[in-house]
């Protein structure tokens, strides 16, 4: 029985292996050798040239830039200062005893996030109410004219001339405790202006109830401010944070004695910052046909044109396309400064018609179908789009549809603020035009060295 056994299962198996050799390739015999698919890796030309911005971009950001700094690399120069308002809190009140209504000391002040450049170079700037109000459902961009909001031939509230660096702090105390020394450009005002806004508290408590009553009110500030640089150059700081305070004397019920108090009105993401940039000598960059640029901020982008119908020409017109990779090198700086711009972090590949037609104004982000994000990699100083074989697909169908139009195969690379929601994904949550002083040359140009995506697509032999 034990024999019998064994015999069946030794049987069984060769039965198995027996099939498995003879129908292993069945399929394949069965298929003719001309409808073997194929798997082709090419290379293809791609043109690229600067794209200028002409100082235009959504000025969408809660920080404000102030200063003037010429490149040492590219000889350009970038000017920035800007225009903000100030938000009113809902709950907004006053102690019930402020001794004459009186307003003890009124004041700007800027706080510094950070700079490029020398911290030691003097500026000017002066300070004017804006008379127009700015709107905040309106998109603002970066060409803004500040004269369409405050009177030119009124003289300004305050004129001061600073450095970034504040020098009545020595340098013992500021490099002990770098970290929690915070520079600020404080300016100070007439206090009989806030002593107008302290006395309106009790005449008119509706202008506080909240910030479009407060913008409406007519009250000093109410409409915001255009900082104005007047003259310095050799840095930038970017200000993350603006206030109004208002230093005031009341009698303090609880302890019973004179105190002072503190109002303060400050620009937040729930008003209008608005900063305008000029850029100067961007010629000699948009001239060079030998390299192409990424400059910001509101500077120039790179366009690319992908070659799309070389890629599906002829007998590949019905290749599967796989994968596509793009690689663009950066050139390394020439000139070594301490003093220099910084390399954007994030570049954005977006199709020319979607950034025409309101890309960041509709608040989109990259979706890996048309649109791609990509992160500067220092090791080997690239930005590498590893896979655009939808947006290839995409653009190729268009053509066959006939709905291709004049941009239809063409992308701009875009430096990019990249915002996250912080959570362990670490998802996309929001785009905005990149504001940091930064600048990458790029391999390309029309008289350039070469630059190419690598294709790899699967077609089925005829």
């Amino acid at each position: 029985m034990k024999f019998k056994l064994i015999f069946t299962l030794v049987a069984l198996l060769l039965a198995l292996v027996s099939c498995d050799e003879t129908t292993g390739t069945l399929g394949v015999d069965m298929m003719p050798t001309s409808d073997l698919v194929t798997t082709n890796y090419r290379t293809y030309g791609v043109k690229t040239q600067s794209y200028p911005v002409g100082d235009s971009v959504l000025a969408r950001s809660s920080i404000s830039y102030l200063g003037r700094f010429t490149d040492p690399e590219t000889g350009t120069t970038i000017k920035s200062d800007f225009l903000t308002q100030f938000h009113c809190n809902e709950n907004f009140e006053l102690p019930d005893i402020v001794r004459g209504d009186s307003c003890t000391k009124a004041q700007l002040k800027f706080f510094i996030k950070d700079f490029i450049g020398d911290s030691l170079s003097s500026f000017k700037i002066s300070i004017y109410e804006l008379d127009s109000q700015l709107d905040p459902e309106a998109d603002y961009y970066t060409n803004i004219d500040p004269t369409n909001y405050y009177n030119t031939s009124k003289k300004p509230i305050t004129t001061k001339w600073f450095t970034l660096s504040d020098r009545t702090v020595p340098d013992s105390t500021r490099y002990s405790n770098q970290k929690n020394n915070t520079e600020n450009i404080a300016l100070s005002l007439p206090n009989e202006l806030g002593s107008k806004i302290l006395k309106a508290y009790r005449t008119n408590p509706e202008y506080f109830a909240n910030t479009s009553n407060w913008s409406n009110s007519g009250l000093p500030f109410s409409k915001g401010i255009y900082c104005k640089l007047e003259s310095g150059d050799g840095a930038v700081a970017s200000i993350d944070i603006c206030q109004l305070n208002l230093q005031f004397r009341y009698y303090d019920d609880e302890y019973k004695k004179d105190t002072t108090g503190l109002v303060q009105f400050a620009a937040t993401e729930e008003v209008v910052q608005a900063t305008r940039f000029e850029n100067s000598n961007l010629d000699l960059l948009l001239s060079n046909n030998n390299s192409t640029y990424i400059k910001c901020p509101a500077g120039i982008f790179t366009q690319v044109t992908l070659p799309v119908d070389e890629i599906f020409k002829g007998e590949n017109a019905n290749d599967t396309i796989n994968s596509a990779k793009l690689v663009f090198t950066r050139y390394n700086d020439k000139i070594q400064s301490s003093f220099k711009l910084g390399i954007p972090q994030n570049l954005l590949l977006l199709r020319l018609d979607d950034y025409l037609n309101g890309f960041f104004e509709k608040y989109l982000i990259s979706n890996n179908t048309t649109s791609y994000l990509t992160t500067f990699a220092s090791s080997t100083n690239t930005y590498t789009y590893r896979n655009v074989a939808q947006l290839l697909n995409t653009m190729y169908s268009e053509k066959l549809k006939g709905t291709a139009t004049e941009n239809w195969d063409k992308v701009l690379l875009i430096p990019v603020e990249a915002i996250r929601d912080g959570s362990s994904s670490n998802t996309l949550v929001k785009l905005n035009h990149d504001f940091s002083m930064s600048s990458s040359r790029l391999v390309g140009g029309e008289d350039g060295e070469n630059v190419s995506i690598e294709v790899i697509s699967t077609s089925f032999n005829k």
